[in-house]
């Protein structure tokens, strides 16, 4: 059961990022407003996915503990989990900013900037952690 949530939360970590990596191809290039919404309601379920996936992978993985050629999996699944809850607490972080932002001073405006750098990093290690999971676990995609 706990391999199968990894693999699980792998998956949805993976249309995470790629749904984010094509709604920026779509802020860049898009000129029609709903297709920028339909973007971001696509990341916005894929998020959701991924959250729901944490937990149940927290509810499954709670108290096991493998040994021997299991423990490798199990290491990369717990990177993936603490990535993924890392990413949904930034993406979090982000939105609350940005809908509490009345004052627009440079120090509020830089670290709304902040918010959003750090934002993006916690995605990219988010990316990283499932990369490293599907090289071990490659028959999870």
């Amino acid at each position: 059961m706990v391999r199968e949530a990894a693999d699980a939360l792998f998956r949805a970590a993976a249309e995470c990022c790629h749904q984010h990596d094509r709604a920026s191809r779509v802020h860049l290039k898009a000129s029609l407003e709903s297709e920028v919404d339909a973007a971001q309601r696509a990341c916005e379920g894929c998020d959701g996915t991924l959250s729901d996936l944490v937990k149940v992978y927290e509810r499954t993985a709670q108290s096991v503990v493998p040994s021997g050629t299991d423990a490798d999996w199990w290491h990369r699944a717990n990177a993936l989990w603490l990535a993924s809850r890392e990413y949904l607490r930034r993406h979090g972080g982000c939105d609350s900013s940005s809908k509490d932002l009345k004052d627009h001073s440079p120090e509020r405006l830089n670290a709304l900037h902040t918010e959003y750098e750090l934002e993006a990093s916690a995605l990219l290690a988010l990316r990283h952690a499932a990369d490293a999971y599907k090289r071990l676990r490659p028959s999870a995609a």
